[in-house]
């Protein structure tokens, strides 16, 4: 696999998997397919989607050069091999682990501290009911800050071993995909049954209340640092 060959994937994988988003988003807004799904009740604003759309397009560029210049400039330290179906497993998890934490702890400090809060963070919580696209809608400083986790992850990764170019698609899709559920305001069967992983509720009641349950993909960082919102 030639390093244009992995350059291309990178960003046909993100641009698939965004395209899902897109419609996904259409599906949530323009029909009442999932309604019995829905975590809260109330109407989107008409047109926000075309309203918003110029910052879910300029973020989904910077998204797509970060990882298609990670994979260039990496190149020559990626196994492109299917190899051992174990070493991906295991560097996806890592991967999501390490960049877990870092977003909680990001995403907290966003909270708590005020300035940024009001300055930056707040664009994100002006989705107070959430669609699938609305991952993508954050200030650009924000987005940015946000893609080192991933970045470290990788990097602790290379310190071991060779990054699987596998590992790195799934990760790139399976982050991207569970990002545009957790925003979908739809609390879906066997989606929500999935232990550990958090749950589209845990990240709505986030943007409805604006507190608390700042992980991402896992649940136990709220847990372990009592920051998670409890259902009454």
């Amino acid at each position: 696999m030639t390093q244009y060959e992995v350059v291309i994937g990178t960003v046909g994988i993100l641009l698939a998997s965004n395209l899902f988003g897109v419609l996904y988003s259409f599906v949530v807004l323009r029909s009442n397919l999932f309604s019995r799904f829905r975590i809260q009740k109330k109407k989107y604003k008409e047109g926000v989607f075309g309203a918003r759309f110029g910052l879910y397009f300029f973020n989904l560029v910077v998204l797509m050069l970060f990882s298609a210049g990670g994979a260039y400039a990496l190149y020559d330290y990626i196994d492109t091999s299917f190899g051992s179906g174990w070493i991906i497993v295991a560097q996806v998890v890592v991967a999501f682990v390490i960049d877990d934490i870092y977003f909680y702890f990001m995403h907290r400090y966003f909270h708590e501290n005020k300035f940024l809060l009001k300055t930056i963070h707040s664009i994100h919580h002006r989705s107070s009911t959430p669609f699938p696209l609305e991952y993508l809608y954050a200030h650009p400083l924000e987005w940015m800050i946000g893609m080192i986790g991933s970045a470290i992850a990788f990097i602790l990764i290379l310190a071991v071993m060779p990054i699987n170019v596998y590992a790195f698609w799934a990760f790139g899709v399976i982050r991207n995909l569970h990002e545009i559920h957790i925003h979908s305001d739809l609390e879906l069967p066997v989606l929500s049954w999935i232990p550990l992983i958090s749950k589209t509720r845990h990240h709505d009641d986030h943007h409805a209340k604006l507190d608390g349950n700042y992980s991402s993909t896992f649940l136990w960082w709220d847990k372990i640092f009592k920051t998670e919102l409890k259902n009454k």
